[in-house]
């Protein structure tokens, strides 16, 4: 793993380098609102990687009612395969963790298959599937679920 970034809280002034990851990483990008919303929302939390010139990943999560979601991991493409999205992903279960979530859930692209692989290690398991749920391309997404105390 690359020690060359740290995991901090993010807040709603990261929500323009956000969105500059988000544009290099998915088809169907989140807006500079959206990730602003998301951070000033009492039930959504973001962490971000940050290197020495700047944001290179980000996870945003949230938790309702004891149930946690993983909303979006995106990381930076020169900083993929540096275990960046692994720790932001161990790191977004431990803030689920400290809220007492009791599980977890996500949407993945049924063709993303190194996101599947990262989330399968950690121990998510496929419970479901959303039919055309990702636009730009049109895509099913499949859903995953980890029980948190599995993960402590």
């Amino acid at each position: 793993m690359d020690a060359r970034y740290r995991i901090r809280s993010a807040v709603p002034a990261d929500a323009v380098p956000l969105v500059q990851i988000e544009r290099r990483c998915f088809s169907d990008p989140w807006s500079e609102t959206s990730f602003r919303e998301a951070l000033e929302s009492p039930w959504t939390f973001g962490l971000v990687a940050q290197a020495g010139r700047g944001i290179v990943g980000y996870l945003i999560g949230r938790e309702v009612a004891g149930t946690g979601e993983i909303l979006n991991l995106a990381v930076a493409p020169d900083f993929r395969r540096k275990g960046v999205a692994r720790t932001l992903l161990r790191s977004g279960l431990n803030v689920l963790g400290k809220h007492r979530v009791e599980e977890v859930f996500l949407e993945v692209r049924e063709s993303n298959q190194s996101a599947q692989a990262l989330y399968l290690s950690a121990g998510f398991r496929p419970v479901g599937q959303r039919a055309a749920y990702y636009r730009n391309p049109r895509e099913d997404a499949l859903v995953l679920w980890l029980p948190l105390e599995q993960h402590a």
